[in-house]
């Protein structure tokens, strides 16, 4: 039997202790973890961190992508305290609801873009993403076309971790052997990866040859069949992938040609990331079905999710009156994440954060850019706060380094070591600071990066790797 916890505040090498010998982690890697433990993080402010030996660091991962309005906001912790006093909790199912809950659902209304005018709260981005593609079934059918329920999403797509949402993306590395995902009705295309495109194809021609693939999937599987298609407006996890100018208009349109609903997935672009509330139309000029959105819609202080979607929607599964949406969780509007919510929405706008990170974004992606001439990055890129180094052994042929390497995750130990924090995934370093970032925090980033970068590059020199 494990032994009571002292009363006495733990010291930080027993909470490291203790994390070790007990917690099983979000994509624990078990080797290095039951070897070397975690990191315990003990406090944050604005965009840095400190961990329990008192050492700090400038967390350009912004938590996962969340963070946005920074960390240890006194008002914050003022507006989740009142409202778990007033009411701390109550259910929103059938035909109850809660002030907050209310408020932050006309709120999202109001920002998101065209007719997106009805909110369903979830509990995070991947039961947002799960209850959106549910949703693409239930409103098929309600429509007369039941069997018309495929959903088409692409390579190297994250859409969230429940059985359904890791179904539907398809990230390198999310699909391990010892788990089982569902397959029938979920199809990928290709992801729109300028950087990886067939060799001598145009960005222009790679755009053309994507939608074409599109197409080709949906005289092959049949548009009775396809009821949705699913997309990230920039990929995130899977790399920060830009699209090709026009792409996802263009799929829209195709969408919209074979009435298949488009969901936007903005879990990681919304709430100004890249400036704006919301990408789809203020970049990329879709206004999608649905927005499934989370992260900064608290800035991480509470859990919380959302299905934006449009009135077309509402109105078709609302028809006749007698049908029930069973679909929903426990913490589905909860009175406090909500009133996060909201109060992290006000502060984006009366402290102009979406224009901060439009402008430093700007000069973020500018700065990173300076890296490419490092023998050992092969491309920086992003847009604003979302961005992303790729490492490649080889800049003529983007050819990686093996995987056994481990290039990216030594870079984030080194610029660990000096005050930053990146984060590895496979081949890549990927970054999303708050949107409260300042120009002299972004030439810290890249200062430290670049030194990182070079450190890394000449141990594996040392190592017997050919870089360059």
């Amino acid at each position: 039997m494990t032994a009571p916890l002292a009363l006495a505040r733990p010291s930080p090498n027993s909470i490291w202790a203790l994390d070790r010998s007990h917690a099983l982690h979000p994509w624990t890697n078990f080797g290095p973890f039951e070897r070397d433990g975690s990191l315990v993080i003990a406090r944050g402010e604005g965009c840095h961190l400190w961990d329990t030996e008192g050492r700090r660091y400038l967390d350009a991962v912004g938590g996962m992508w969340c963070t946005n309005i920074g960390l240890g906001r006194r008002e914050m912790a003022q507006a989740i305290a009142a409202q778990a006093e007033r009411l701390a909790f109550s259910n929103s199912f059938v035909d109850v609801t809660n002030e907050p809950s209310a408020l932050l659902s006309a709120k999202l209304a109001a920002l998101a873009p065209g007719d997106l005018n009805r909110v369903h709260l979830t509990t995070g981005g991947s039961t947002a993403v799960d209850t959106a593609v549910r949703m693409v079934w239930y409103w098929q059918t309600c429509m007369g076309r039941p069997e018309k329920t495929d959903i088409v999403a692409r390579e190297h797509s994250y859409h969230g971790s429940t059985y359904l949402s890791q179904s539907v993306g398809k990230r390198p590395g999310d699909r391990v052997e010892e788990f089982r995902y569902q397959q029938d009705g979920i199809h990928h295309l290709t992801a729109p990866n300028p950087y990886r495109r067939p060799e001598g194809m145009s960005e222009a021609q790679f755009c053309d040859w994507l939608v074409a693939e599109f197409e080709a999937l949906i005289a092959r599987v049949g548009a009775d069949r396809i009821g949705g298609f699913i997309a990230e407006p920039i990929q995130a996890s899977g790399g920060v992938i830009v699209p090709p100018p026009g792409y996802l208009r263009r799929m829209w349109q195709v969408c919209q040609r074979h009435d298949i609903l488009f969901i936007a997935d903005e879990v990681v672009t919304a709430f100004g990331r890249l400036g704006h509330w919301f990408a789809s139309e203020a970049e990329f000029g879709v206004v999608p079905d649905m927005i499934t959105c989370a992260k900064g819609l608290t800035s991480g202080y509470l859990p919380l999710g959302a299905v934006i979607f449009s009135d077309r929607i509402w109105q078709g599964m609302a028809a006749k009156g007698e049908r029930w949406f069973t679909s929903g969780f426990t913490y589905s509007g909860h009175p406090v994440s909500c009133a996060a919510a909201l109060k992290s929405i006000e502060i984006i706008e009366t402290e102009g954060l979406l224009e901060n990170a439009a402008r430093v974004g700007d000069y973020f992606t500018d700065r990173l850019k300076g890296l490419e001439t490092l023998p050992l990055v092969g491309q920086v890129r992003g847009r604003r706060l979302m961005a992303c180094v790729e490492n490649v052994a080889d800049k003529a042929t983007r050819e990686p380094l093996p995987d056994g390497v481990g290039e990216s995750k030594r870079i984030s130990d080194a610029a660990e070591a000096m005050g930053l924090m990146v984060r590895p995934i496979g081949h890549l370093n990927v970054m999303s600071p708050p949107l409260t970032i300042t120009e002299d925090q972004v030439d810290f980033v890249a200062e430290t990066l670049e030194k990182a970068i070079r450190q890394v590059t000449d141990e594996l020199v040392r190592d017997g790797h050919r870089i360059g």
